[in-house]
């Protein structure tokens, strides 16, 4: 939503498909993982009192329009693109089929996963970390409006420490509000590395997969190296 409250920024969507589009053009392959808070929020929904099943699939429908948006801005730039959803609406996009996602990223094509796990009560984090595991992702970059892990909210305690490296269990023994803890876990459990970035300047995903020095490590090989 850029430097609104509200709805799809166009510059900022085309700034991070041009970014993508670049990461492809490189030689890897990509799955991205769209959330939906810039329409709707399913856990600040159930805050106000509306049932939390009901409010996480409303979530769920938010995050295939960010998703369809982004395949528009892709294809625009000549990616090919295939949106898959967790929740069957195949007038809308593919139902989500690990093999057939597998395929597509081996013959180039950029897979944008919608509607978090199809399962309330789990988060987008949640469906980035199984969907990173199901395609054999060897790292799942979360993009966020911060550069880095902090000892606490950098905007909130001016001696707040950046991170370069964590373990899993540092990040979950600190409650250190990376991914959710369950997305960490699966994380942990099957040794998926996390960068954790700052995506306000998109130019960072590129910088990220070239290896440049960027954001925080979470676990896994990649934390040794």
């Amino acid at each position: 939503m850029g430097d609104g409250r509200y709805g799809i920024h166009p510059p900022t969507m085309q700034a991070i498909a041009r970014a993508v589009a670049a990461v492809q053009a490189m030689g890897v392959q990509v799955g991205v993982v769209v959330g939906g808070g810039n329409i709707f929020r399913g856990i600040a929904a159930s805050a106000e009192g509306m049932d939390r099943a009901s409010a996480d699939y409303m979530g769920m429908l938010a995050t295939v329009m960010n998703s369809l948006a982004l395949q528009d801005a892709m294809e625009k730039l000549g990616c090919v693109t295939r949106v898959q959803s967790a929740i069957a609406m195949q007038e809308l996009c593919e139902p989500y089929i690990r093999r057939r996602a597998v395929r597509h990223l081996e013959k180039g094509r950029i897979v944008i996963f919608a509607a978090g796990t199809g399962n309330p009560y789990f988060t987008t984090d949640t469906a980035a970390a199984l969907r990173g595991m199901e395609i054999g992702a060897q790292i799942l970059m979360k993009a966020t409006k911060v550069d880095g892990v902090y000892s606490a909210d950098p905007k909130k305690d001016l001696a707040a420490v950046r991170f370069d490296r964590l373990s899993y269990i540092e990040v979950l023994r600190r409650g250190l509000k990376v991914m959710d803890s369950t997305a960490i876990s699966l994380c942990m459990d099957h040794d998926l590395s996390i960068l954790v970035f700052d995506i306000q300047d998109p130019e960072n995903i590129v910088r990220a997969v070239r290896g440049e020095a960027i954001g925080t490590i979470v676990g896994g090989a990649a934390a040794a190296q």
